[in-house]
């Protein structure tokens, strides 16, 4: 009796401590973000808004991915993948992102960066010999003539498309880069799937013809990425394939993200259709403004401005990591530094004057209602398929949404952001 008396306290205690210890453990489990009673009667103007757009065959299906503070809070994958066949979309539909493939070989450069293999004032000529004599073309009282560029492009001048290098779609360079393989020739003019070379054999071509402005003097959207495609080769000694598939797609999962599709997964890629000039859409054609080779093909040229294949879930993946400031699920991609270059404005007013800038990978968001309802520090950007996409770390948002349509008339790329953040109940960052 006198032994039970002396353990009774012992085993107060105990529970007491276990108790003590399980509250805490539950104040700091994260809580699942998870949209509100009144967020989710919201959502359904972009359930509407979406199915309208397939229903007035405006666009043949779509993924949309918004995730708040990490955590899924509106997945949908509607209508067709492929509408002749009649294969539904589903959220693991792979899709061709073109322009969305930039930002992930711009983390690349920042990845090298940090290994001091290179650095953002470094003339790319170090890689590219090429262009130590870049040129620019001017009009004149008797034709296009070039002339010396007033000073080196460097990594910076591409990571911000400043560099004066355009997609040789323009008149007053669109014969010689035709003549060259590239421009009109290469699809829209940002195409290289269907080539039998390496990228860099490209780039060094591109290095021989003349650019349409100075370096550092204009905005310029055009193959500064594909250039620093092959300067991640150069530097790393490995294939822009391999290199960001070892730092950046392998460890953060994403197993969909790749140059080129096995045959056996064909049927997951979604089929190309065309906006006509009253909305509505067709099938388009197979080729360099269609389909594409991106199954079928070379498979020689990994382009770092417009190359990838994607889902929505795995390019979710990495701009969440650039939310967490480089890192996600304990694998660090990128130092927090090297994201802040990404994400705030690089470049001044030369990309605009409107309150939107660039970073080394990304448009900014510098000033509220520049861009809709985004926060102050906001990026985005997207891909000539369709696909887009926004990062808002003040609101904790990121929003992928992913189709399938070159050209594309629709305008889903400002209407799906607005319908997001109108289910959110807190204030924006705007300054």
């Amino acid at each position: 009796m006198p032994r039970t008396r002396s353990i009774a306290p012992v085993v107060v205690m105990l529970a007491v401590l276990c108790a003590i210890v399980a509250q805490a453990g539950q104040q700091a489990a994260p809580r699942p973000a998870a949209a509100s009673a009144a967020a989710s009667t919201r959502f359904k103007r972009l359930d509407a808004l979406l199915q309208e757009h397939i229903d007035q065959n405006r666009i043949a299906g779509i993924v949309a991915l918004v995730l708040k503070d990490g955590k899924p809070i509106y997945d949908r994958a509607l209508g067709w993948s492929d509408m002749e066949s009649k294969r539904p979309m589903r959220m693991d539909t792979i899709f061709r992102i073109a322009s969305q493939t930039k930002a992930l070989t711009s983390a690349a450069i920042l990845s090298l960066m940090e290994e001091g293999r290179l650095t953002p004032g470094m003339p790319v000529s170090r890689f590219i010999p090429g262009f130590a004599q870049s040129t620019v073309a001017v009009k004149g009282e008797t034709g296009v003539s070039a002339v010396p560029a007033r000073r080196a492009i460097t990594i910076a001048d591409l990571l911000t498309h400043t560099a004066g290098i355009s997609y040789g779609t323009d008149a007053l360079v669109s014969a010689q880069y035709e003549a060259k393989g590239l421009g009109p020739a290469a699809g829209f003019g940002w195409y290289t799937a269907d080539k039998d070379e390496e990228i860099c054999v490209t780039m060094e071509r591109l290095a021989t013809l003349p650019f349409v402005a100075q370096p550092g003097e204009s905005y310029v959207y055009g193959y500064n990425t594909d250039i620093l495609g092959c300067v991640v080769e150069r530097a790393s000694g490995m294939a822009l394939d391999r290199f960001i598939a070892e730092r950046i797609t392998t460890p953060l999962g994403m197993k969909d993200t790749r140059f080129y599709l096995p045959a056996a997964e064909r049927e997951r890629l979604a089929t190309v259709y065309s906006s006509g000039a009253d909305g509505t859409i067709t099938r388009a054609e197979d080729g360099a403004r269609g389909q594409g080779h991106y199954v079928d093909g070379p498979r020689k040229s990994f382009s770092g401005g417009a190359g990838l294949l994607s889902t929505a879930r795995d390019y979710a993946r990495f701009l969440e990591m650039t939310r967490n400031g480089g890192a996600l699920d304990g694998k660090r991609i990128l130092s927090p530094r090297s994201v802040a270059l990404m994400t705030t404005n690089q470049s001044g007013t030369i990309h605009s004057t409107t309150g939107l800038g660039f970073g080394f990978g990304f448009e900014t968001v510098d000033r509220y209602g520049a861009l809709g309802l985004s926060s102050v520090g906001a990026y985005r950007w997207g891909g000539a398929y369709g696909s887009n996409y926004l990062v808002d770390p003040d609101a904790g948002l990121v929003i992928v949404y992913m189709i399938q349509q070159i050209p594309n008339r629709t305008d889903l790329g400002q209407l799906i952001p607005l319908l997001v953040y109108q289910t959110l109940n807190d204030a924006p960052r705007t300054k």
